[in-house]
């Protein structure tokens, strides 16, 4: 028997900084709004969760995100006064996202590129809360 030869390569290194460059610039891209809603996520230490609150919106001829029952434009910045419809809790991210994806009856979320962004910030929430750092939402 003849076993194939491995053609490993070293990985190239890379400095942490030209990563946090790259995923800021990936940050900044524009990206379509999910027409089912928007999560906030935050932690909570004392039970040990990663938490997202589910808002719905409406998305305007402009692309931008509306209260549905006012139709005034929501704000990035500030506390908007607005109810959550849900509120959705994990041990981990992917016991988070399961129950988002999975066991949510609709799903709220309709956009790939959105549940990439959910599972991404799930997954720094967790890291957080395992290292007592410091979550924001990016």
């Amino acid at each position: 028997m003849t076993v194939p030869k491995c053609n490993y390569q070293k990985p190239m290194t890379v400095s942490t900084e030209a990563l946090t460059a790259l995923d800021n610039e990936y940050s900044n891209r524009h990206i379509d709004l999910d027409p089912d809603g928007y999560f906030l996520i935050y932690l909570d230490r004392e039970q040990g969760l990663i938490c997202a609150k589910h808002f719905t919106n409406a998305i305007n001829d402009q692309g931008l995100a509306t209260d549905p029952e006012t139709g005034e434009v929501l704000s990035c910045k500030g506390d908007l006064g607005r109810s959550h419809t849900t509120v959705y809790t994990g041990r981990t991210a992917k016991e988070l996202g399961m129950k988002i994806t999975e066991e949510a009856d609709p799903c709220p979320i309709s956009m790939f590129d959105h549940a990439l962004y959910l599972g991404r910030e799930f997954v720094r929430a967790e890291m957080a809360l395992l290292s007592g750092e410091e979550y924001i939402q990016d």
